[in-house]
């Protein structure tokens, strides 16, 4: 897994649907213009907020000063936990750098 550093600035990926039911967040992955049901992800409060906070472009260091903020925790334990969370997020395609940044970068 790519590392992210903590100023790159990140978004939801286009392809997938999300919605809340009894308070979870549920994120199911489109491919071909159908729902990938055998791949369903759910994420618990703090998931929700991540995944609340991507609707704009955030910076993984922005995202761990809100965690730290909401869950009043070390800011320390919360950029190592969300960097691990966002990581594995981007692993498996549920966020994605904005396209005109990726190219920026090229």
């Amino acid at each position: 897994m790519t590392p992210i550093s903590t100023d790159q600035i990140l978004v939801r990926s286009h392809s997938v649907v999300a919605r809340v039911i009894a308070g979870e967040t549920l994120i199911v992955p489109v491919r071909a213009k159908v729902g990938d049901l055998a791949s369903i992800y759910s994420f618990n409060g703090t998931g929700s907020l991540i995944w609340k906070l991507l609707e704009s472009p955030k910076t993984l260091a922005e995202l761990a000063m809100a965690v730290a903020q909401e869950y009043e925790v070390e800011p320390a334990q919360a950029a190592q936990d969300v960097t691990e969370f966002v990581g594995e997020m981007k692993a498996v395609g549920l966020v994605e750098v904005p396209a005109a940044l990726a190219m920026a970068g090229d």
